[in-house]
C-alpha cells in the first residue's frame, strides 16, 4: 500500500485546484523539485505528477520542471497530462519517468494504450478521472458516456501497470475518497487501482488498511498533505505498520 504524494504543475508552480477548476487554483510551492526533494526526505517512496497545462492542452507544457523533479529526487515519478502518443510516451520514460500515465488518450484510442503497454512493459498506467460516474477527459473538461468500469474493462489482459482512480467531485474538497466507488473499480479488475481525489485525513490513511481497501496499490494525497491535515510520519507509520501485519513487504 502506497501513498503517493501529488505535485500538481500549473505554470511551472506546484498548485492545487478544486474539482479540477483552473481558475481555483492555490499555489503551495513555486519551486516543484525543492517539493518533491522534501517530499523523498519526508520519507514518501514515490511521486505522482500532474501538468496541468499539459491535460488542456493535448502536449506537455511543464517540461522544464518535470525534468528538474526528475533530477531533484531519487524516487520514482509517474506523471500525466497532454501525453497521447507513442513518441511523447517514449520520450518521457527515456527522461527517466517510471511510468506515464494516459488519460484522455485512453478514451480516444485504447489501441495505443495497448501498444505502448507492449512497447513499455510495466511502465504505463491509465488514469481514470470520473465526474457523476462518467468519465472525463481533456483535463476534466469534456464528459464522455463511458462508464469508468466499462472503460477500465478495456484494458483487462493489456498489461496496464495501474489505473488511477479519481473523482472529480471530491478531488481537493478534503470531503474523503469515494472509497465505495474505488473499491468496486478493483474489484471489477484485475489490473491495481489507485485512489486519488478527497482524501482528507489521517481517517482516510487508516480506511486504506482496512481488508476490502488492500487490494488497492495506494492512494495519492495533496492538499490535505500541503495543508498539514496529514503528517507524513504519522500516516506512512500506519502503512508500514500494516504490512508488517499483514506480511506484505
Amino acid at each position: 500500500m502506497i501513498l503517493f504524494p501529488a505535485i500538481d504543475l500549473k505554470d511551472g508552480k506546484c498548485v492545487r485546484l478544486k474539482l479540477g477548476d483552473m481558475a481555483t487554483a492555490t499555489v503551495y510551492n513555486e519551486d516543484p523539485a525543492a517539493q518533491a526533494k522534501a517530499f523523498e526526505d519526508q520519507g514518501f517512496e514515490w511521486l505522482h505528477v500532474v501538468d496541468l497545462n499539459g491535460a488542456f492542452k493535448g502536449e506537455s507544457v511543464n517540461a522544464a520542471s518535470v525534468g528538474a523533479i526528475l533530477k531533484a529526487t531519487k524516487n520514482p515519478v509517474q506523471l500525466g497530462g497532454g501525453i497521447r502518443t507513442l513518441p511523447q510516451i517514449e520520450d518521457w520514460l527515456d527522461r527517466g519517468l517510471a511510468r506515464v500515465i494516459l488519460g484522455t488518450v485512453a478514451v480516444r484510442d485504447p489501441d495505443l494504450v495497448k501498444q505502448a503497454c507492449k512497447a513499455f512493459p510495466g511502465r504505463i498506467a491509465v488514469g481514470i478521472d470520473a465526474k457523476g460516474g462518467k468519465v472525463a477527459v481533456e483535463g476534466w473538461a469534456e464528459a464522455s458516456s463511458l462508464g469508468v468500469i466499462e472503460l477500465a474493462k478495456k484494458f483487462e489482459g493489456a498489461g496496464v501497470a495501474a489505473i488511477i482512480y479519481t473523482d472529480i467531485d471530491r478531488d481537493g474538497v478534503l470531503t474523503g475518497i469515494n472509497w465505495s466507488s474505488t473499491i468496486d473499480l478493483a474489484d471489477a479488475v484485475s489490473i491495481p487501482v489507485i485512489a486519488s481525489g478527497g482524501l482528507a485525513s489521517v481517517a482516510d490513511i487508516v480506511r486504506m488498511t482496512m481488508p476490502d481497501a488492500r487490494k488497492l496499490e495506494g492512494a495519492i494525497s495533496g492538499r490535505a498533505l500541503y495543508d498539514g491535515r496529514i503528517d507524513p510520519e504519522e500516516a506512512l507509520t500506519i502503512l508500514r505498520e500494516a504490512r508488517n501485519r499483514s506480511g506484505v513487504q
